[in-house]
């Protein structure tokens, strides 16, 4: 019995030196000061944070708890230096919650480089919440190479209480704990630090020569950054470099002058090796590099420039990539300056000229905007130099953004003041504009009914006195979107915001014309408000009257694919809901029910890092045909909600020989999106590839056009009526 307590003994030390030996403490078991956080945890956000007893494993688990009003978040963060090197990176962890709601819970993980986030996930999507008991949760990221920072957490957003215990993380399925770290030689381009503190650029006299001079720049430097060998091997902070050139640029007073400073510039990068590689643009290219500018230049400049395009990057590069298996850039090292939210005009000019040349060479959609986007630099490079303030900065992104018509491009991340400028308080209801009228269609909260003096159906024609088509008119600009019923649809979510808590409307009802009422507003959090349609936790999948089956993608599960085609498969006809975004990809799984062999419906374009601005087609990609086919009608429903994944779907469904689509044109918004960063904190996004039938006709922009149109009436929703449902099953039961 002794020998026995003995080795116990033994056992139970060694294991307390093994975890005392553990390098970072991600059980939250090390706690050097009581009434703190566990050691190397860091708080993040506004919500209280505390060491609990109520571990998954060990003695203690960090717990979040929410404010009264579940406004805000709390995340309890780790800081890991990357100093490993690897291609995926898992975070594991365990997660027990209590009454989350309205907002989420979950792990989180952020790699940083180069000032900026290179990778992150934080499970909102999963949409996390209610009561669960202690479960295992991961997420697997990309390792980047140019990683210098590793975040992990866990998170709470909204009400409720969340504890996290246990956290693992691994580089390609190694625990960090017993990794050796490796001293990592960072490229030359990260070295560079001169200017992290501003551009101290002025440009104090905008004359048109001095724009002209900056066109030419924000071209030539933004081919260097995408063409010359030197900076594609991360030799140059290409944005640093700039910066070091312009100062005695804009001081050139003719263009001789002008184009030999740029080409002393282009010789200081080094010496170009004659490159054996690099091939001609292809000839069934949809897109093609715009060289004509460089021919249009003075023969020593076009000279140079020309030498540098035959003698291009190739393989590698630094600031770009393709992402494998599907082909859209990945803008690598950008570096989005989150310091300073109101960039100066060093920085607003670098924006500028990376956005554009960005669009330039890798957009696929570029050949399908309404104007040239040559002419764009000239246009916004006053624009962006005379921004007063962080608003007008924001807004001048909007607006060319918004340039692209691309309804993935917006201001998903820093736009702090445009939100503000949009108002904090929400209305009560919900609205979208229906026969060119911004109409009422629901209420958030059934207890405010009758408080609210509006009804369903009731059209708004006026806000504070002013028109709804002035206010349309104002704001269209700083609302980008592929075509102008998804720039409505957007409009409609912002357009009774205000940051006074009541606003006045004029109204017509069904019974009286231009009533007069005063509109309460509240705080976002006190409303159960969603963007484009309530979300639902209903069964995918119900038979109707007349034996027809009704599936709707905003819930569906991998599971219910099954269930669904036997239950459906002695149905007069099936009817797809799309008015959503899929819960889960079924383009295969779903579409291969609806083909008796298999069937080309799409094709896509990509980029080429060797040649930028050359894209071509890839080959016809099919639904396959798997077990029995569906003999019966199927029916989907679209309209502007519907927004890539929804439309890339519908294309699947549509290659089904008994196939009909009902409703109107869709969000016009397809492929797989990259992410852009831009100074001041700025996040914004591209459709990456281009997305096509398999005769080439595009669906970007114009949407997936219905074989017959419907649309939501007044008298409908009045009537509580949804008119598309009504007519699928019209078409369905009729002979």
């Amino acid at each position: 019995m002794k020998k026995i307590l003995t080795l116990l003994l033994i056992i139970a030390t060694l294991s307390g030196q093994s975890q005392q030996l553990e390098k970072y403490n991600l059980g939250f078991e090390n706690q050097t000061n009581k009434g703190n956080l566990p050691d190397g945890w860091i708080k993040w956000g506004n919500y209280d944070l505390t060491v609990d007893s109520l571990s998954h494993s060990g003695k203690k688990a960090a717990k979040i708890t929410s404010n009264e009003t579940g406004s805000s978040f709390g995340s309890i963060a780790y800081k890991i230096p990357a100093n490993y090197t690897g291609t995926t990176i898992k975070l594991e962890g365990y997660m027990k919650i209590k009454n989350v709601e309205k907002g989420f819970a979950g792990l989180l993980l952020r790699v940083d480089g180069n000032g900026s986030a290179l990778a992150f996930d934080n499970m909102q999507n999963q949409n996390i919440a209610g009561t669960i008991d202690w479960q295992k949760y991961s997420i697997t990221l990309k390792y980047p190479a140019a990683a210098e920072n590793i975040f992990i957490a866990g998170i709470l957003s909204g009400k409720g209480e969340a504890w996290f215990d246990d956290f693992t993380l691994t580089i390609d399925g190694k625990d960090v704990q017993t990794l050796n770290e490796v001293k990592k030689e960072l490229p030359k381009a990260q070295l560079d630090k001169e200017f992290d503190q501003g551009s101290l650029m002025k440009f104090p006299d905008l004359t048109t020569q001095k724009i002209e001079n900056l066109v030419l720049l924000g071209r030539v430097w933004g081919f260097l950054k995408y063409y010359h060998p030197e900076i594609a091997k991360g030799n140059y902070n290409w944005d640093y470099e700039l910066f070091r050139f312009l100062p005695k640029y804009i001081e050139v007073t003719n263009d001789k002058q002008r184009n030999d400073f740029i080409i002393k510039w282009i010789a200081s990068l080094g010496e170009l090796k004659k490159c054996l590689e690099c091939k001609q643009t292809a000839e069934n290219a949809i897109l093609k590099p715009d060289l004509k500018w460089i021919d249009s230049q003075g023969e020593d400049l076009k000279n140079t420039l020309l030498n540098v395009y035959n003698n291009r990057s190739q393989g590698k590069h630094y600031y770009i990539e393709l992402a494998p298996n599907v082909g859209n850039p990945d803008f690598k090292n950008e570096n989005a300056y989150s310091s300073m939210p109101y960039p100066d005009e060093g920085f607003r000019l670098l924006s500028l000229f990376r956005y554009w040349n960005m669009i330039n060479y890798f957009f696929p959609y570029k050949n399908l905007m309404d104007k040239d986007w040559d002419i764009k630099l000239r246009e916004y490079i006053p624009i962006f130099l005379n921004a007063k303030n962080e608003l007008e900065y924001e807004f001048a992104t909007l607006q060319i953004i918004g340039d692209i018509q691309d309804t993935h491009a917006n201001l998903w991340e820093g736009a702090n003041k445009v939100n503000e400028w949009k108002g904090k308080y929400y209305p009560p209801i919900h609205v979208l504009f229906i026969e060119e009228k911004l109409v009422i269609t629901d209420y958030y909260n059934t207890e405010l009914k009758d408080k609210i003096g509006l009804k369903i159906g009731d059209i708004i024609t006026k806000i504070n006195g002013i028109i709804i088509e002035q206010i349309i008119k104002e704001k269209s600009r700083y609302y980008p979107a592929s075509n102008t019923p998804t720039q409505l649809r957007d409009i409609s979510a912002d357009i009774l915001r205000s940051n006074s808590n009541e606003i006045e409307v004029t109204f017509i009802s069904e019974k009286s014309d231009n009533q007069t009422t005063k509109l309460k507003l509240y705080p976002k959090d006190s409303l159960d408000i969603y963007h484009w349609y309530r979300k639902s936790n209903d069964k995918s999948f119900k038979i109707l009257d007349n034996n027809i089956g009704y599936i709707t993608l905003q819930t569906i599960k991998e599971g219910d694919i099954p269930e669904i085609k036997d239950t459906f498969k002695d149905t007069k006809g099936i009817i797809i809901d799309i008015r959503n975004y899929p819960s889960y990809f079924v383009p295969f799984s779903l579409g291969s029910y609806f083909v008796s062999s298999p069937t080309p419906f799409v094709k896509f374009t990509t980029g080429n890092i060797d040649n930028p601005g050359e894209f071509t087609f890839t080959k016809n990609l099919e639904i396959p045909s798997q077990g029995k086919t569906y003999k019966g009608k199927l029916v989907v429903l679209l309209n502007e909600l519907s927004q890539s994944q929804a439309e890339y779907t519908a294309m699947a469904f549509k290659a089904g020989a008994n196939t009909t689509i009902i409703g109107s044109t869709t969000a016009g918004a397809d492929g797989n999106i990259s992410t852009i960063l831009l100074p001041g904190g700025l996040r914004t996004m591209i459709s990456g590839i281009g997305v096509y039938y398999p005769n080439g006709q595009e669906t970007q922009r114009v949407g997936i056009v219905p074989d017959i149109e419907v649309k939501p009436t007044v008298e409908g929703i009045r009537a509580g009526k949804d008119e598309l449902l009504e007519k699928a099953i019209e078409v369905i039961i009729k002979e």
